[in-house]
């Protein structure tokens, strides 16, 4: 086991590190969504007043939540997992499945994922697409723009995770403890 971490463990830190700090950022916009939504439901049922913009604000927020946040919660490995046999597996073994599954699975989909949204955020970028709602809010494009946070961030938390994995299998770092339950 090294002590000083070696450059490529630097940069997997220096990943986990911004993926936390903006999921941590993210997760308040939750509040948002719960007051927004309250005021919503309150103002249209309540007093028969249409709130368009603070209901299309609550749907940004929607997506900002769950995939701008999702590199953090793989990160906390807080992700869905059918781990029927992973949580039976040695550190080692769990770190094999984390490497292949980030090389094979987890970032060929990111990449296709950017790749594949790539035209449609930039154009709606070009034109500055705003909403088809009157009072509606004049920034889809930063909306759709959250397609490509969610390719950028789960890419570099798969290659956080890749590094990681390949210290542990080469017995360079200490497997991670897998909390189940």
């Amino acid at each position: 086991m090294s002590d000083k971490p070696s450059i490529p463990l630097k940069l997997a830190y220096l990943i986990d590190g911004l993926n936390g700090w903006l999921g941590r950022i993210i997760a308040w916009f939750t509040l948002f969504l719960v007051l927004g939504t309250a005021v919503v439901v309150v103002l249209r049922y309540g007093f028969g007043i249409g709130a368009t913009a603070l209901q299309e604000g609550v749907l940004y927020a929607h997506a900002l939540v769950f995939m701008g946040a999702a590199a953090w919660v793989l990160q906390r490995n807080g992700h869905v997992r059918v781990d029927i046999f992973f949580q039976k597996f040695s550190g080692r073994r769990q770190a094999v499945v984390e490497l292949l599954g980030s090389l094979f699975l987890l970032l060929p989909v990111c990449l296709y994922l950017g790749w594949a949204s790539w035209d449609y955020v930039t154009n709606s970028w070009a034109t500055k697409e705003i909403s088809n709602e009157t009072g509606g809010l004049r920034f889809v494009y930063l909306q759709k723009s959250i397609i490509l946070l969610l390719a950028v961030g789960m890419s570099l938390q798969g290659l956080s995770n890749l590094i990681k994995a390949a210290y542990v299998i080469a017995g360079r770092i200490p497997a991670p403890e897998v909390k189940h339950g």
